[in-house]
């Protein structure tokens, strides 16, 4: 990794460990950040610290996911998170605000730090030259006492970019073509780091859209050098102090290479059901759309609202389209209205929403039933967007816009000539719409609404485990289908016993109840198991409920470390083709776990029946302490 811009910030910010690959490190944390929908649980986890305040740099909870009030239980969070806030020392962003990866960027990103964020897409940093990172929300209340954060290094996986985008293709096509090349699961254990004369080509909304779904093609991070473009940004945000050059050096050296030619790719489009089935638009023409959503995590930029209001303008969407607006920001919005957009936009008959993430998280917006859905979200899970069955694809805004005229999927570049967008000299920005912390905060009392419940007491690992396989599930299995979201789930973000229920709800509606009538046992999966979303409650509710390993072929990288950070077991067969002898019901028993993760064993006999399964146990001491204790709260506070 020496001389790229992730290898500087990693040795600029080590303070545990010897980077090379595999190998575990400590990183020191610049900044936090956390969302509604995974913050109520990281400032009771912060709070059981007992420390008075936060130690790093700059902390923000913001409140983008849980904005629908249907009941006091979300409102009741977002009085916890504000006073948490205020006795904490943590600024907040409220409802209506906007999703935390548009404002933290356009308020606090600054080239060269390190953040760390509750909120898998908080990869969307690296647009700034950050080494941005998604994690569980317990490694985030831990970042923020203080303590560093630790991963294995990771290797740098180098993209050269060459040449500038044809006219109507933008940054979602760029990572939607990687995604098509290389699969959702290609980088895990990998940093993604952009370089060469085409980078120059992209402006923010390009690296904001390919940084945000780094992580769906399973990086620990999406990073562009700090250039010409990021001074620019920082700019217009009237924060130009916080400018850094960083690019890579003459010596610089990649892990491996990839070569790209912008001027090669075309309007592309993800089917369903994941973020990697990807085609060029021009190969879907036909495909019917009712539903056409523009903004949200992935592209709620000032251009991305722009280009398509420009691409509207005269035009009324197709009679047969639900055409709507998810602004990244309120100061987006501002500056979208201020500029003529918002206009242009309400007059071809889209529907405005309010800042934040709204449908992508399935927070409203579900799609009819037996519909097609086109967003320029990020992601795409089956059900993800509150509609069973649901068929969502995923685009660039520009086919957006094109294809909300249409009725159907079309190549932008059909349409005619490519709109101009003309930036503001400065953006607008209130800063009032941010609540600073006092000073002091210990007078501040925490007001916790009836939903807020303590967290769990985990017991530390047994000696032995043993239970029945109460479900077996395929590749790819995201936390989405582990935990779902949306408006019936996410209200319980803050209360374990309740959300429990809905554990694998999506798959198998009987899981919690078997789980509890078992007296708990095992899952298993196959590769890529828990891809998606940081939620850690992918991990925490199953714990809750009884799970006491979980055995795949592989595991994403956030989930893994959520596994261990309460206490579950992460297996991985030794033989893939073991995975065959298993299924649901089948009793496994794991004699001595607890020697076995003391001693440092590498590997542990799986008794199913009369077969012994070889599992490895691929641990760092540190996590093997973690899992003795019961988890890593129980381990941080010894």
């Amino acid at each position: 990794m020496k001389d790229t811009v992730s290898g500087r910030m990693i040795s600029e910010h080590l303070v545990e460990g010897e980077p090379s690959p595999g190998r575990e490190i400590g990183l020191r944390v610049d900044q936090t950040l956390t969302q509604d929908a995974t913050g109520t649980m990281v400032y009771l986890e912060f709070e059981s610290l007992g420390l008075p305040r936060v130690k790093a740099d700059l902390a923000v909870s913001y409140v983008d996911h849980n904005i629908i009030q249907e009941d006091a239980r979300n409102s009741d969070d977002h009085r916890f998170l504000q006073s948490c806030a205020a006795r904490f020392g943590v600024v907040l962003s409220p409802p209506g605000n906007g999703v935390s990866h548009h404002v933290h960027r356009q308020r606090f990103g600054a080239p060269g730090k390190t953040l760390l964020g509750s909120d898998s897409h908080t990869t969307t940093g690296g647009c700034l030259g950050m080494l941005a990172i998604g994690a569980g929300g317990v490694e985030v209340a831990l970042a923020m006492a203080g303590r560093p954060y630790r991963l294995s290094t990771p290797r740098i996986w180098g993209v050269r970019l060459e040449g500038r985008f044809q006219p109507f293709v933008s940054g979602k096509d760029l990572i939607l073509e990687l995604l098509r090349r290389h699969s959702c699961k290609a980088g895990i254990g990998k940093i993604l780091e952009f370089f060469g004369p085409g980078v120059a080509a992209l402006d923010m909304s390009d690296r904001a859209a390919v940084s945000n779904m780094a992580v769906d093609m399973g990086f620990t991070a999406g990073v562009f050098p700090s250039d010409a473009v990021t001074r620019e940004y920082l700019a217009r945000n009237g924060r130009e102090g916080d400018w850094r050059e960083l690019e890579a050096g003459p010596g610089a050296a990649w892990d491996q290479v990839t070569e790209l030619d912008l001027a090669a790719i075309e309007p592309m489009v993800a089917c369903p059901h994941n973020p990697d089935n990807v085609k060029r638009a021009a190969e879907l023409a036909g495909v019917e759309v009712r539903q056409v959503l523009i903004g949200s995590s992935a592209n709620g930029s000032y251009r991305d609202f722009m280009v398509a209001a420009k691409m509207l303008e005269g035009k009324t969407r197709h009679p047969g389209v639900d055409l709507a607006i998810n602004p990244g920001s309120r100061q987006t919005l501002q500056n979208v209205m201020a500029m003529g957009g918002l206009k242009l936009l309400v007059e071809a008959g889209a529907r405005i929403c309010e800042a934040g993430c709204l449908g992508c998280i399935g927070m409203g917006q579900a799609p009819g039933t037996g519909v097609n859905s086109l967003r320029t979200f990020p992601r795409n899970f089956k059900g993800r967007s509150g509609t069973k069955d649901d068929a969502v694809y995923l685009c660039s805004p520009e086919t957006a816009a094109a294809s909300a005229l249409a009725g159907r999927i079309v190549d932008p570049r059909s349409r005619g000539a490519a709109p101009r967008v003309e930036h503001p000299a400065r953006y607008s920005f209130n800063d009032a719409w941010l609540i600073r912390p006092p000073e002091d905060g210990a007078g501040v009392a925490i007001v916790r609404g009836p939903n807020v419940k303590p967290l769990p007491v985990l017991e530390p690992l047994a000696e032995s485990l043993a239970g029945p396989v109460l479900l077996k599930v395929g590749d790819d299995v995201s936390t989405d289908a582990i935990l779902p979201a949306g408006a019936k789930v996410l209200p319980l973000r803050s209360n374990i016993p309740a959300i429990s229920e809905f554990v694998f709800s999506g798959v198998d509606e009987g899981f919690a109840r078997r789980a509890r009538e078992a007296g708990g046992g095992f899952v298993v999966g196959g590769e890529n198991y828990g891809q998606g979303s940081s939620r850690e409650h992918a991990a925490l509710c199953p714990r809750w409920l009884g799970v006491k390993a979980k055995l795949a072929k592989s595991f994403a990288r956030i989930h893994r470390a959520n596994l261990v950070n309460f206490g579950v077991v992460p297996l991985v067969f030794a033989d893939p083709a073991d995975y065959d002898a298993l299924a649901q019901g089948t009793a496994l028993e794991i004699p001595g776990i607890r020697a076995a993760v003391d001693r440092g064993d590498a590997e542990v006999a799986v008794l199913a029946g009369g077969r012994r399964i070889a599992a490895r146990l691929d641990l760092t001491p540190r996590e093997r302490a973690i899992l003795l204790a019961g988890g890593v709260l129980n381990h941080a506070r010894a």
